[in-house]
């Protein structure tokens, strides 16, 4: 008998070998002889297909498994090899597909099952069912978790990104390019020796002379109009945070706003009877509070926790109408309103966005995207090297955040802590997020619009999917790996906090569905929202402060043009910050966009249609939010799904 095999391998650069590759074919009545494949440069990248033969003295049956084997040619050179498929054609002309996609190292057995995917409940051949178990026992001795410290996420048991598993590691050009991306920006920051400096700032305009190549078409638009309180309030709903504001509903005991204050605001309305409209909004930084500051150039750094109201006015534009800097109420804690000095109300407005960036950079970015964000092929691809490097980059002792953001070490994990003790599974839920922070209605809100339209279409394709292989509730409740991977994220990335109302097992196919829409959509289009626009707004340094250098005003009308620079952080700690949110926004080498990833996992033709489904939706999506944009000054397009990486990658 005869099998046509052809092998497809991966297209970045080094992911051929010249290495000698052996196939085995495993079936229901018998498996073939090791069978040597390739001939000289047949596995090198972008090579065209070839097809081999295998040849066995009786029919196998039902291929079910192959085995993949790579051989030294070269002495001393190990050449590792990506193979993303194999295709299998049987004597009868039935064409098999076995999904790989993963690099195979020297005399490394890798066993691929073909790709027909089947729930443990349906699993009844018995080798299939043995090789499960052994590829579960292999994950768990790979994957392991580790506790970096108390109350936080538990995160993968490696300390460098060389530790990781190759399959999980940026390939050769994402890293070149990584690497390129991260040193231009401090070359030039060296060159201009900023990088070094410990000096306050002269003026702003010295901070708009700190990138010269770098700056995009809404960094130039947030440096003209960042005082403006029209720009300010609009940043709560469209900027590169838009999770903190909520509808007020209730002025807190801890904010003791009158009409008097805000009447110049309300258009002839007063505060009360807007509360009532719906009309006040509130952002809150409470949980900024006591969060310990760092030291940064000998220098006690100081992290606030203010409250902020704005008013969604006549013209449908969300104002700031009054700040009050710290959580703690009373005369030495002044509310600023926009009737006191310029200076006064600006610096007031600098507090409220240097707390928006902890809170950015730590809850809705780090937190409850990259740390939240370890659990589901292919969205998880490059996601375990990227965190990985985070930690050490980033989060360590002597990394970016530590050195040169208002918030220590000790503060950092503090904050994190107590957000998630309190974080809700609603929170993570879009819809229900929105729904629960009364911003439906609210117009102008395209990270709401454009959200919704992506979770939806997510949702449709989750929901297609999953039904294909779990026709009942029952299935659900039944599936033993399903329970295991629902209570493993439960108690490794939630801690096991029921008041969270994670699930911690599935009751339903809607269970389900909504989780692993959940998870796509944080994976994705979240951390798009919260992650591409971090250089637009947060590049111009007094629009997102990385620190404060002072304590805000305790009695109004002190405050001079002086103070702004004086608070601001010094030189080489803004540029760092700021330059760190060029290297994270710039697209990556190999960028794959939202359901556009190349590997077919899925095999069955329903399932394939799903997913063409969703990419034409997407596109369609895409081409809609292109159009509203045109002609903008300021267009959201965060989350125009051809601007959403498939995975947590950068």
């Amino acid at each position: 008998m005869e099998y046509k095999v052809s092998v497809v391998t991966g297209e970045m650069t080094r992911g051929g070998t010249m290495d000698n590759v052996f196939i085995t074919l495993i079936g229901s009545e018998g498996k073939s002889e090791r069978t040597l494949l390739n001939q000289g440069r047949d596995f090198a990248s972008n090579q065209p297909d070839k097809e081999y033969t295998v040849k066995t003295e009786a029919s196998l049956g039902k291929i079910v498994l192959i085995a993949l084997e790579k051989e030294q040619f070269l002495p001393f050179f190990d050449d590792d090899w990506f193979c993303c498929k194999v295709v299998v054609k049987t004597p009868d002309s039935e064409e098999l597909h076995f999904p790989c996609y993963s690099w195979i190292k020297e005399r490394q057995l890798v066993c691929v099952r073909e790709g027909t995917a089947v729930t443990i409940l349906k699993e009844t051949n018995s080798m299939l069912k043995k090789s499960r178990e052994l590829e579960l026992k292999e994950r768990q001795a790979t994957y392991k978790w580790r506790e970096t410290a108390n109350g936080l996420p538990h995160t993968l048991n490696v300390d460098e990104v060389k530790d990781l598993p190759v399959d999980l590691q940026f390939p050769f050009n994402r890293s070149l390019h990584f690497f390129f991306m991260s040193n231009m920006s401090r070359a030039e920051l060296k060159i201009k020796f900023l990088a070094d400096s410990k000096k306050a700032w002269e003026s702003l305009d010295a901070i708009g002379r700190t990138f010269f190549f770098n700056k995009t078409d809404i960094y130039s638009y947030v440096q003209a109009h960042w005082e403006e309180d029209e720009f300010f309030g609009y940043q709560f709903l469209n900027g590169a945070n838009p999770t903190v504001v909520r509808q007020c509903r209730r002025l807190p005991d801890n904010f003791p706003v009158t009409d008097g204050m805000v009447q110049a605001s309300m258009e002839g309305s007063c505060l009360s009877a807007e509360i009532m409209k719906g009309n006040i909004f509130l952002c809150d930084y409470a949980l900024l509070d006591g969060v310990q500051a760092n030291t940064i150039n000998l220098r006690k750094q100081y992290v606030g926790a203010p409250l902020c109201l704005l008013y969604k006015n006549k013209d449908d534009k969300l104002i700031p109408v009054a700040i009050q800097c710290n959580q703690q109420a009373g005369e030495q804690n002044p509310i600023f309103v926009p009737g006191d000095s310029k200076e006064d109300w600006l610096l007031a407005k600098v507090y409220v966005r240097a707390a928006d960036f902890l809170l950015h950079q730590m809850i809705a970015h780090l937190l409850r995207t990259h740390l939240l964000a370890e659990l589901l092929i292919p969205h998880t691809q490059y996601t375990l090297h990227i965190n990985t490097l985070g930690r050490e980059r980033l989060m360590a002792n002597k990394g970016l955040f530590n050195q040169y953001t208002a918030a220590s070490q000790e503060g950092m994990e503090l904050l994190l802590r107590k957000d998630l003790a309190s974080l809700q599974y609603s929170t993570l839920c879009l819809p229900d997020d929105i729904e629960a922070r009364g911003l439906k209605d609210i117009p102008n809100f395209y990270y709401r619009d454009d959200g919704q339209a992506v979770w939806d279409i997510l949702t449709k394709y989750a929901g297609g999917v999953l039904k294909v292989y779990y026709s009942s509730d029952t299935e659900v409740v039944l599936d033993t790996e399903l329970q295991k991977w629902i209570a493993d994220i439960f108690v490794h990335g939630f801690l096991g906090n029921e008041d969270s109302n994670i699930p911690k097992s599935f009751h339903s196919v809607d269970d389900l569905v909504k989780f692993v829409t959940m998870v796509m959509f944080t994976m994705t289009a979240q951390h798009s929202a919260v992650n591409n626009g971090q250089f637009d707004f947060g590049g111009w340094l007094p629009n997102s402060p990385v620190s404060l250098q002072s304590p805000p005003p305790m009695v109004k009308g002190h405050a001079t043009a002086s103070t702004l620079l004086q608070t601001l952080p010094d030189v080489n700690a803004s540029v760092r910050g700021m330059a760190a949110t060029w290297v994270l926004t710039r697209k990556p080498e190999e960028f794959v966009s939202l359901g556009n990833h190349s590997e077919q996992y899925f095999t069955e033709p329903d399932v394939v249609a799903l997913a063409t489904t969703m990419k034409d939706e997407l596109k369609q999506l895409s081409e809609k939010i292109k159009q509203r944009n045109e002609g903008k000054e300021l267009p959201y397009c965060y989350l125009d799904p051809a601007e959403i990486e498939n995975s947590i990658a950068i």
